[in-house]
């Protein structure tokens, strides 16, 4: 009678390997399914993005009056920065209006991303330190404005520098810190709640941590605990 000794290294390996390889066709066979899904997906993306369009769009009025993604125009992308011309227009599909529908419009050659920080609006992020140095910036999605004609596309990203306000003023801070200070009323009222515990069991430090933020709150290195910048 023969005896069948088995490696239980080779035979772990074996099952790992098999193991792993099933793991990996599972994975492409997902990957591969949701490419598919996005593929068919998107034109119905795009489709329901330009219905928005066009029912944000005015009825009833002139053609010439429409704006923004309202109209496409005839735009040369290979023209002097900063140069004014002259482009005919018309309304986008879909979209009714009255009189010609082709009308003579002014743009800057520029691309929308170049317009100047009036000539657009950006979401303003309230999820950032504004009270850093150097200062944080964080990307946002910006949109030119309806009266502007340019190249490219009308929604575009950008990166801005933190800077949003919560209602701190820094006067109420500096009259707490050296009135109040020694209770922890300035820590309390900028919301470093642990800080003005902390001040307030140890009398502000015996007086030398009162002090210290008094400076540090006049020169506007202490600010709210939020990230925020004072009014």
């Amino acid at each position: 009678m023969r005896c069948m000794h088995i490696n239980i290294r080779k035979a772990t390996f074996i099952l790992l390997t098999l193991l792993i390889n099933r793991i990996q066709m599972e994975d492409q066979t997902r990957s591969s399914t949701e490419i598919e899904n996005k593929k068919n997906e998107s034109p119905n993306i795009n489709f329901k993005k330009k219905n928005d369009v066009i029912l944000n769009c005015p009825t009833n009025s002139e053609c010439k009056n429409l704006k923004g993604s309202c109209i496409k125009c005839d735009l040369k992308e290979k023209c002097i920065y900063g140069e004014t011309l002259r482009t005919t227009c018309e309304p986008e599909q879909g979209v009714t209006c009255t009189g010609p529908i082709s009308f003579p419009r002014e743009y800057i050659c520029r691309y929308c991303y170049q317009t100047d920080h009036w000539e657009h609006e950006c979401e303003l992020s309230a999820n950032c330190n504004s009270v850093t140095s150097p200062p944080s910036y964080y990307v946002t999605n910006c949109t030119v404005k309806d009266d502007i004609i340019c190249l490219g596309l009308r929604s575009f990203k950008k990166k801005l520098v933190c800077n949003w306000t919560c209602g701190y003023r820094w006067s109420t801070t500096l009259l707490l810190s050296i009135t109040l200070g020694g209770f922890g009323a300035d820590r309390f009222y900028l919301g470093h709640w642990q800080e003005g515990i902390g001040k307030l069991f140890s009398f502000g430090g015996l007086g030398v941590w009162t002090i210290i933020d008094v400076i540090l709150i006049s020169l506007h290195y202490l600010g709210p605990a939020d990230g925020s910048l004072y009014i």
